[in-house]
């Protein structure tokens, strides 16, 4: 198992210096929401990556079917090249409910479902060094003038990491092209997900054929004291769980929200 910690707030300089902290607190990955408005998610992991030497860096998540796809390629191979090879990709189908931004925010979910599949395969055509491509949502032909072509140093490329809605066909069909799931249970509305439901997804990505190496991404929330928090997590551990994601976005009421962050932060992943 490995830990990663969701910064869900702060300044751009408090981001990166939070990032560092992370590292030096001994957590395996730190990653920072993608908003549609607020400091820049991939400016401040560049910054992050030359701050740090080990910790991987990432979004929680990046809503693609909102994005331009050659763009988010060009981002993370970015940053995969200024952390040697640290870079991680979440990406999403998009929260309309989490935040506004017309008119794109109205494409409908089986719209938003059909660039989300689309979006990968670009982004795996470009860092597999492809400058054209033809698919069923973009075109894209960059041959026509000078370009440099953004490889990133993981190979065979930076894990991409996506949304499972479990027990939805299609959506998990989706995620046995990427390298790591994060899951959501359809039961049949969304609802929390549970060790149990871990383990069943585990047995059905291997039986269809995972890739090796494949992630399976808790997230949660554990007690500052590690070996309290190893007792929340050893069941999802247990279950098949690959990554845990620490991710407090919202505090109880009456609690310093920041606070709380850091002193989780401080003190560390669980140790199990």
């Amino acid at each position: 198992m490995r830990y990663g910690f969701v910064l869900p707030g702060g300044t751009a300089r408090e981001l990166v210096e939070r990032a560092v902290q992370a590292e030096d607190a001994g957590w395996d990955a730190v990653f920072v929401w993608e908003a549609a408005y607020g400091p820049d998610a991939w400016t401040v992991l560049a910054a992050a990556a030359e701050r740090t030497s080990r910790i991987r860096l990432g979004t929680m998540l990046t809503p693609l079917p909102w994005r331009r796809p050659w763009k988010v390629a060009s981002q993370v191979a970015t940053l995969d090249q200024l952390s040697d090879g640290r870079a991680i990709l979440a990406v999403g189908l998009g929260a309309p409910e989490v935040s506004t931004a017309r008119p794109l925010d109205s494409v409908d979910r089986r719209e938003r479902a059909a660039l989300l599949d689309d979006g990968i395969d670009v982004i795996d055509a470009l860092w597999s060094g492809a400058l054209t491509y033809d698919g069923p949502q973009f075109q894209l032909d960059f041959t026509g003038g000078p370009i440099t072509v953004m490889r990133p140093v993981q190979r065979p490329r930076p894990p991409i990491w996506v949304v499972g809605a479990w027990q939805r066909s299609k959506s998990m069909q989706r995620v046995l092209r990427a390298d790591g799931i994060l899951p959501n249970v359809m039961d049949p509305e969304l609802r929390e997900t549970t060790p149990d439901d871990i383990r069943a997804m585990a047995a059905w990505l291997w039986e269809h054929g995972a890739r090796d190496g494949f992630d399976i991404v808790a997230e949660g929330a554990t007690p500052a004291d590690p070996s309290e928090a190893a007792t929340v997590v050893q069941p999802w551990i247990d279950a098949g769980a690959t990554w845990w994601i620490e991710a407090l976005w919202v505090a109880p009421e009456g609690e310093d929200h920041d606070a709380l962050v850091l002193e989780r932060l401080h003190a560390g992943p669980p140790v199990v």
